[in-house]
């Protein structure tokens, strides 16, 4: 099965696409985590990566295309993946098209994430990441650490990322306006869009993504809060 999942910035994609994708026993491929293991390794695509998200912009399309391209060419995709922040404009989704044309495939569900821009804000700019080890992640509200600015798990320092502040979070919804949100209209008209509610806990989201994958086209805009 080939999935997209695609929504605001905050909406919860990434936790979702990993559960999504162990379930499903496919795949979870990231253009985030693509390029911040570029980032790691100090990489000139990674300079450049860095650059534009700590502005609240994004990478070439043509660099980000040849990203994706090499990475659905790995045989671990040939049973199906689930992407997680690609396509992000109308030309990255054209091109998507034809690299799965090519290959004499094509997606079979697109998720759509819904979230309001308030909460938006408030979940990426209440983040903290602990220093030591990256996967200690926390939240000024609604998981906050036992103490002030260090790490439950290992004591290390946290901190917010550039991409995390308010300022760029702004910037960062503008952009999902005006270049993401038309791709949705893109994968609509072929008959591949299921809209579902971004609020509430992890597994009520993940339960609405298995039944629309599941049933298909169905209403899972539940209403519960976070």
């Amino acid at each position: 099965m080939r999935i997209l999942l695609i929504g605001p910035p905050g909406a919860g994609k990434g936790t979702q696409a990993v559960r999504l994708a162990a379930h499903l026993s496919i795949r979870h491929i990231s253009t985030g985590d693509l390029f911040r293991q570029h980032i790691d390794q100090g990489t000139e695509l990674g300079q450049n990566a860095h650059t534009c998200i700590r502005t609240g912009l994004l990478a070439p399309d043509e660099v980000t295309i040849e990203v994706i391209k090499e990475r659905l060419a790995r045989p671990d995709t040939e049973h199906g993946f689930l992407l997680d922040g690609f396509p992000r404009n109308l030309a990255q989704a054209e091109a998507l098209d034809g690299i799965l044309a090519d290959s004499k495939s094509r997606l079979d569900a697109v998720l759509d994430l819904k979230l309001s821009a308030g909460q938006v804000v408030r979940r990426i700019a209440g983040r903290r990441l602990c220093r030591e080890d990256r996967d200690h992640i926390f939240h000024i509200d609604y998981s906050p650490p036992e103490v002030a600015g260090a790490c439950d798990l290992c004591g290390g320092e946290l901190y917010q990322r550039d991409d995390d502040r308010e300022t760029t979070v702004c910037r960062r919804l503008e952009i999902y306006r005006s270049e993401t949100a038309p791709v949705v209209d893109h994968y609509r008209a072929q008959g591949l869009v299921t809209t579902i509610s971004a609020l509430g806990h992890v597994q009520e989201v993940l339960h609405r993504a298995l039944v629309a994958i599941d049933q298909g086209h169905v209403d899972a805009s539940g209403t519960s809060s976070c």
